[in-house]
């Protein structure tokens, strides 16, 4: 667990699992693969094994020894749902973020309906406590199906999260969805983004009353482009994240 972190839209990252398998476009010049196969083959390094799916038990219970409140992004270097992870893992996941309910914990999966399907089940006559975002990345117009898996998923939040966008949208439904984060690749390999992609979800979020978050252009380094779009930083969050603070200043 990294108690900070260069994403601007979370605050530290937690991985129970590390390593993935490409299963879009927006895989392919996949800034987790690029960093853990560095050090394939270095011993005693945490990604010794490269980007290969690995378990990592030992760090099940970490965000119970986080006491302060914090923005947990989950599997910053995986997908918790990547069909290869024991469903009983996953439930000792779950079982964690339930417990260390002073987090706040944003999970981000391709693998929609897999999302779907655990969350209707663990969560069948109630939604997933509000302290747990459920959301889904898409790069295209072609990924935009995930989207209606997580509005079908028994969730409190539901976010999306456009990156790397590396193609138009198009009309996006955004019932239900509480956020919408934007972002450019970042690589050597990276893909340019259009300014008018971004300000048609922009827009769209503004129509619907989505909160609205632009992390960055990308390029060669994430930072390479900045993160204005029309001349300001658009850092907007889901209200309910607004509502907890102001309850944890006041249980102070």
């Amino acid at each position: 667990m990294a108690n900070s972190t260069s994403i601007e839209w979370t605050e530290a990252t937690w991985n129970p699992v590390t390593g993935c398998t490409k299963i879009s476009a927006g895989c392919n010049n996949c800034y987790a693969e690029r960093f853990s196969e560095r050090f394939r083959g270095t011993p005693g390094h945490p990604f010794e094994r490269g980007f290969d799916l690995f378990l990592r038990p030992e760090r099940l219970k970490q965000p119970l020894n986080w006491r302060h409140p914090k923005l947990i992004f989950v599997n910053s270097m995986s997908d918790l749902f990547h069909k290869e992870i024991p469903r009983q893992f996953l439930d000792d996941v779950f079982a964690t973020m339930e417990a260390a309910d002073w987090h706040t914990f944003q999970i981000l999966t391709k693998r929609s309906s897999l999302l779907r399907d655990y969350i209707n089940s663990r969560y069948p006559n109630q939604p997933a406590p509000a302290h747990i975002w459920l959301g889904t990345s898409i790069e295209n117009a072609t990924a935009k199906s995930r989207i209606r898996h997580v509005q079908m998923a028994n969730a409190s939040i539901r976010f999306l999260s456009v990156e790397p966008l590396i193609g138009p949208l198009g009309k996006v439904d955004l019932s239900d969805i509480d956020w919408v984060i934007v972002g450019g690749e970042s690589g050597p390999k990276a893909r340019r983004m259009h300014p008018n992609w971004v300000r048609e979800v922009r827009d769209q979020c503004a129509e619907a009353k989505v909160s609205f978050f632009f992390k960055q252009w990308g390029g060669i380094r994430p930072k390479s482009g900045g993160r204005t779009l029309d001349g300001r930083e658009w850092s907007q969050m889901p209200s309910v994240l607004a509502d907890k603070q102001i309850l944890s200043v006041a249980a102070e």
